[in-house]
């Protein structure tokens, strides 16, 4: 068999198209997952024991159930009871709910690494819990939560190729239109796990980046 990656240049542009909207996708999720993440993580380290079990509850389901099965049942599932929402709303809230599960590990881990000098200095100081929560706590479980964080959004973006299967025409959707159209599904298909890897690789460089910058302060101390 000859490759010809030649064959595909007319379809750049949809399968660009097709990575715009994986990125969009990517892009909303991640923020509720990392506020999902963020309300899930607070209710895990309440002292309250019926808060701390549903917030345990949620986790352990959304980590143990097929994400494919979680998709199916907001898309098909839910308009038999009279639900209806579009395949990219469906995408966004599928993927936030299963990202707001691991978030959630991530940024309860960042709070319980907390220093506990640090928030015996904001009670003696005479802080509100609520101000020593919010100004002191989660910036710092936020900050040591980003390489996390990051690993949730490269699941996040390999887990998206799914959303195909509610005829959301993502990256892979579009390329296996164009796979049909042009009967040569190996190049297409090269091309592929060139942009995902591509994708992934260019995510975990930012993170990178932006750990280094957000913890800079510390890496001064350390030199």
């Amino acid at each position: 068999m000859r490759i010809d990656l030649t064959i595909l240049g007319p379809h750049l542009g949809f399968l660009a198209e097709g990575a715009l909207l994986t990125a969009e996708v990517c892009g909303l999720a991640l923020i509720g997952s990392v506020i999902l993440g963020m309300l899930v993580a607070i209710a895990r380290t309440s002292q309250v024991k019926w808060v701390n079990g549903l917030a345990f509850a949620y986790v352990d389901l959304f980590r143990n159930v097929p994400f494919i099965v979680q998709l199916f049942f907001f898309y098909y599932g839910l308009p038999e009871i009279g639900i209806y929402i579009d395949a990219f709303t469906t995408g966004v809230i599928a993927l936030s709910i299963s990202g707001g599960a691991y978030a959630s590990d991530a940024i309860r881990a960042g709070i319980l690494a907390i220093d506990n000098g640090i928030l015996e200095a904001a009670e003696v100081s005479g802080l509100p819990r609520r101000v020593t929560f919010t100004k002191i706590v989660l910036p710092i479980a936020l900050r040591t939560s980003v390489r996390p964080l990051g690993s949730v959004l490269i699941n996040m973006i390999l887990t998206s190729s799914v959303l195909s299967t509610i005829t959301l025409n993502e990256l892979t959707g579009n390329a296996k239109i164009v796979a049909s159209d042009t009967f040569r599904p190996f190049e297409v298909y090269v091309v592929l796990l060139v942009v995902y890897a591509a994708l992934t690789y260019l995510v975990s460089i930012g993170v990178s980046m932006l750990h280094r910058w957000l913890n800079r302060d510390m890496q001064e101390r350390v030199s």
